[in-house]
């Protein structure tokens, strides 16, 4: 008689999510406050292994704010691509005190990459595309491996390419919520005076979008409020959101990297 066949250990390969899972969810928080929302996938775990990832930038205090009521224990990525202005990094402090988040974390550009790529430190000035994936793309891409799903402060009215923001997404298998998505100004506005939230800094100086220094300028009034984002260059993305890299090798990571969380 022959011998019993052996069971095998079977890994789960498979997407964390799919668009059935996202269309589920988009369905059944439809007309549901954010803060209800957060609230109720949190206490469920539904999100997995989630974290909210924040640029600090001049409208994020309100998603934090709703994270932080909601869990203050999620973590909290931040992109460093050392060339962050000044008044980003003590925003950052600011907030992360203030909600009292207790995982607050911090991802930075891999130094070898930087010295081969970016020994200048000037790339940004002739290849944005290029600067933003090593510096921005890939440390992110990076921190979110050890992830199921991210929150994103996404808004569809900050441009036109952030058009018709569902508040789940689904990206190579992983949840992006974006809790904020059908939000307009005037409903950041209106929260910002009714919870009394700190600005970013450099708002009262006009940059109504700050990403990184060399790339951020003042927008003028009636301009588009990411139009002071690579001013003069044909990009409106830093590729977090949308690819930039014209061969398709922003989001690659280098082999023997480990999950940043």
């Amino acid at each position: 008689m022959g011998e019993a066949v052996r069971n095998l250990d079977v890994i789960d390969t498979g997407p964390a999510f799919t668009q059935a899972d996202a269309d589920a969810l988009n369905a059944r928080f439809d007309g549901v406050d954010a803060l209800t929302m957060l609230r109720a996938l949190f206490a469920e775990g539904t999100l997995g292994r989630v974290a909210v990832v924040s640029s600090f930038g001049t409208e994020s205090a309100v998603l934090l704010d709703l994270v932080a009521k909601a869990d203050a224990s999620i973590p909290v990525i931040f992109v460093d691509t050392l060339k962050m202005f000044p008044e980003t990094l003590a925003y950052r402090e600011e907030l992360i005190a203030r909600f009292g988040f207790t995982n607050s974390q911090v991802v930075t550009p891999d130094e070898a990459v930087l010295a081969a790529k970016d020994e200048t430190g000037l790339r940004w000035s002739y290849d944005p595309d290029g600067c933003c994936a090593i510096r921005k793309v890939e440390p992110l891409a990076r921190a979110k491996a050890g992830l199921d799903a991210w929150i994103s402060g996404r808004k569809a009215f900050q441009s036109s390419t952030r058009e018709n923001i569902a508040r789940f997404e689904v990206e190579e298998g992983r949840l992006k919520v974006n809790p904020l998505g059908d939000w307009v100004k005037d409903d950041l506005e209106a929260y910002f005076a009714e919870h009394d939230l700190p600005r970013h800094p450099l708002e009262a100086q006009g940059f109504l979008s700050v990403g990184c220094a060399p790339c951020t300028s003042p927008v003028k009034p009636g301009e588009d409020p990411r139009a002071g984002r690579w001013r003069g260059w044909d990009k409106t993305e830093c590729g977090i959101h949308s690819p930039n890299d014209p061969n398709g090798k922003s989001d690659s990571l280098p082999p023997g990297y480990e999950p940043f969380l």
